[in-house]
């Protein structure tokens, strides 16, 4: 059987050699610097002809930089003679680009996603994707991951007792319950409508939140506006004690500032899918690794083992 190399961009080194220590690896290095013209060059410092290679890249600020970043190494893996190449992209930012809501706009979502199979990928590794039609978008056979249960293992360490599970939006709302049936307690929807990037109105919340401990789950924080109305929503039916999780932290623009001042936040709970800078790690918040989730499952897949029992599996 073929090698296991696994190689990192430069958006989040720590996770992937986070993943290559669990798998007993070591994770290969790779040369990111630019000409003189600004033009990108990337090297593969490591032999990887006919080797199963991952690549670990989430599509992260700066995107674009980080984006083509990943293009060039498939193109130079594929270039290499590697048997097969996996793009394991914990963080997929184009997945919100994922419809024509307005004339003469890209599906940037579908067109990256034909990028990446064009540039050398054999398959895609990914995780909570902000629309589920984007796994279908994909030319090259696709994991979509989640992180509910590693939330899960979480927050069972609380008194749940009081407790209910609380989606921003209704489009959310189908992740929320399964998150909320891993815990057994009930769950809420928020009624969102979305006016721009930055800003958003939630009318109401549809289910019974009156004197409850919340948690509030989502797929990612961006600049933290849905979160900051979903909370006001939530205070006017005098919830108790108030947790927020989500899988992508990526706390953009005034996101910290906005959470830092909401003082009843008990716990802001993230997973490390993108890189947390010190400088937005509020006292409050918990970061959980998902390193062992996606090394096993680049173990089953080298293997050619069932990723989809992965996820009914408490121990990711």
């Amino acid at each position: 059987m073929r090698d296991i190399t696994i190689f990192s961009g430069s958006a989040h080194q720590e996770l992937a050699q986070e993943i290559a220590e669990y798998l007993g690896l070591t994770l290969c290095p790779t040369t990111i610097r630019r000409f003189s013209n600004d033009c990108l060059y990337v090297q593969m410092n490591e032999n990887c002809r006919e080797s199963d290679v991952f690549i670990v890249q989430p599509i992260v600020p700066p995107v674009q930089e980080n984006l083509v970043e990943l293009l060039f190494m498939l193109d130079a893996a594929r270039g290499a003679s590697a048997g097969r190449i996996t793009a394991v992209i914990p963080y997929y930012a184009y997945a919100r680009s994922d419809k024509k809501d307005e004339p003469r706009i890209s599906i940037a979502g579908r067109l990256v996603a034909d990028l990446l199979a064009t540039a050398g990928a054999n398959r895609v590794l990914t995780m909570t994707l902000h629309a589920a039609q984007v796994h279908g978008f994909f030319s090259v056979p696709t994991d979509h991951l989640n992180a509910l249960n590693v939330l899960a293992r979480h927050f069972r360490q609380y008194d749940l007792s009081n407790t209910i599970v609380v989606s921003p939006d209704l489009g959310n709302a189908k992740s929320a319950s399964h998150f909320a049936r891993l815990l057994n307690i009930p769950v809420a929807a928020g009624s969102k409508r979305r006016i721009s990037d930055d800003q958003v109105i939630i009318d109401n919340i549809v289910g019974e939140v009156e004197n409850k401990d919340v948690i509030v789950l989502d797929d990612e924080i961006a600049n933290g506006g849905t979160i900051i109305q979903i909370l006001e929503r939530l205070r006017e039916h005098h919830v108790r004690q108030i947790r927020v999780a989500c899988t992508h932290g990526l706390f953009t623009g005034k996101a910290i500032e906005r959470l830092k001042a909401q003082d009843d936040i008990t716990e802001i709970v993230t997973t490390n899918t993108v890189p947390l800078a010190p400088e937005k790690r509020l006292p409050n918040m918990t970061v959980l690794s998902i390193a062992p989730l996606l090394a096993e499952t680049i173990r089953r897949n080298h293997n050619g083992e069932s990723v989809s029992s992965l996820l009914l599996d408490d121990k990711f």
